[in-house]
């Protein structure tokens, strides 16, 4: 059940994702601050992702990277000590969860944006993301050019989001009964194999088909193969519900 006012942050989140901003004062706020380095600070725990997601930040003439750290109280130290204008963090860190790291930034700096980067697109971690600040959420397979265009687009007053993402919101906004956390009949399960297994890690921490066909040894063209099993045996339709599904039945734990 949504706690009282909930909704409230939910449907301000949904009208600053459909806003267009009209006029010529608006317009020349967004050119202003385009021209500005951005002060971006990433926080993700997983090494080779957080050195994917730095390159691909790095690669960004608008932007400065104020760091890339792993932790929860890293994070919480350079908002403290230094100016941030976009917060791009992970959700389950090793030593605390990413909201706090949104909701440290929204009280030190209210005129700064924060996006999620993440697998998890259940309800709880959407919503709670949303509620503490979050004006932008990206699943971890998202391609470099879509990361870079939805800080872009952040930045310039609107908020980019995942499909899954949307559908989450809209889900829980219509009333309609989220997945429940019933753990289904062992009678229905299939269980993954060893290099399924492997998949689906990879999936998890944001791998693209190339990277994993290249850490797997296997060819580029039997990854699909293995995702396209994996979905079916965990009955579900695209990565994030594969990595949350897989989560929930103990699989692999993020």
């Amino acid at each position: 059940m949504t706690e009282p006012g909930a909704n409230t942050g939910i449907i301000g989140f949904l009208g600053h994702v459909f806003s267009v901003r009209l006029g010529s004062a608006d317009m020349k706020g967004a050119e202003v601050k385009q021209q500005i380095a951005c002060r971006i600070l990433l926080v993700e725990d997983d090494e080779p992702v957080r050195e994917r997601l730095a390159k691909i930040i790095g690669r960004w003439s608008g932007g400065q990277l104020l760091g890339a750290c792993g932790r929860l109280a890293e994070a919480m130290a350079i908002i403290k000590d230094h100016p941030v204008d976009l917060l791009i963090t992970d959700l389950n860190l090793p030593d605390g969860h990413g909201v706090q790291a949104i909701r440290m930034l929204r009280k030190t700096y209210p005129q700064a944006e924060a996006m999620v980067i993440s697998v998890l697109a259940d309800d709880r971690n959407v919503l709670d993301a949303i509620e503490a600040g979050a004006t932008g959420y990206l699943l971890k397979d998202s391609d470099p050019i879509d990361i870079l265009d939805a800080i872009t687009e952040l930045l310039a007053g609107r908020s980019p989001i995942s499909s899954a993402i949307a559908s989450t919101i809209v889900r829980r906004l219509s009333g309609r009964a989220a997945k429940t956390d019933v753990a289904p009949d062992p009678k229905e399960v299939q269980s993954l194999t060893p290099r399924e297994m492997d998949i689906l890690w990879g999936i998890a921490k944001g791998f693209t088909y190339g990277e994993l066909a290249e850490r797997l040894e296997i060819s580029k063209n039997t990854v699909p193969v293995h995702i396209k099993n994996i979905y079916r045996k965990l009955q579900t339709n695209n990565r994030s519900e594969a990595v949350y599904e897989a989560s929930r039945r103990g699989l692999i734990k993020l």
